[in-house]
């Protein structure tokens, strides 16, 4: 990747070696947690090199992401393992003048239905176990919405349609070996579907306590 070409089209895996820059210099106390949140928000939604460049430029190793790897320990490949498999807690949710939400250490079905009409919902994957490695979301929004949040690290493959509505595909991306695989589809129509990357908030917490830890080491 080169200055010269700013035009060309980013790969997932380019996008999510910059994210993985910006967890580093959080981390190190090179950014504070707002400008790291502005900065991973602007990198799943970066479509070209030139959006993505500047997002570093004035970190480690700017310019040429190379340097910088995705979280690929065995460790990391554990995790994952240990959050698939099981019987599902929810395979559909309806929210009709109403609301539907699962968050938290819910099990994801094989495939979950969502259904939102003059409503909205929330499906949170950040802390979520697997029924299996592939997955798929079938989110249906007829003058409502439905927000999907994935972590960071979990491959996600947004492929819906949106008429007179949106639907959202910035939470597209490679995830981390042994990751599962999630697959969001569906219909959107006077309402909206969005995907979106957060890290949890015990994430976020540990990446303050080691910033902090960081800032106190350098006095």
């Amino acid at each position: 990747m080169t200055n010269e070409l700013p035009e060309m089209r980013a790969s997932d895996a380019e996008r999510e070696r910059v994210a993985e820059t910006l967890r580093e210099a959080v981390a190190e106390g090179r950014l504070d947690m707002e400008e790291f949140e502005h900065r991973l928000d602007a990198t799943y939604q970066a479509r070209t090199h030139g959006e993505l460049e500047p997002l570093v430029r004035d970190l480690p190793a700017p310019g040429s992401f190379k340097a910088a790897t995705p979280a690929t320990s065995l460790g990391k490949r554990d995790e994952w393992a240990d959050r698939i498999g099981g019987t599902a807690t929810s395979s559909k949710a309806v929210a009709v003048f109403g609301g539907f939400h699962r968050k938290g250490r819910w099990t994801v079905g094989r495939t979950v239905t969502t259904f939102a009409m003059f409503g909205g919902g929330e499906l949170d994957l950040r802390e979520a176990r697997f029924e299996a490695r592939d997955v798929t979301i079938r989110c249906f929004a007829l003058f409502g919405g439905i927000a999907v949040i994935v972590p960071p690290d979990l491959h996600c493959d947004v492929n819906g349609i949106g008429l007179m509505g949106g639907f959202g595909d910035s939470g597209s991306g490679e995830g981390t070996p042994g990751s599962p695989r999630v697959k969001v589809t569906g219909f959107a129509m006077f309402g909206g579907v969005g995907v979106e990357r957060k890290v949890t908030r015990a994430e976020k917490q540990r990446l303050k306590e080691e910033a902090r830890a960081r800032r106190k080491e350098l006095g």
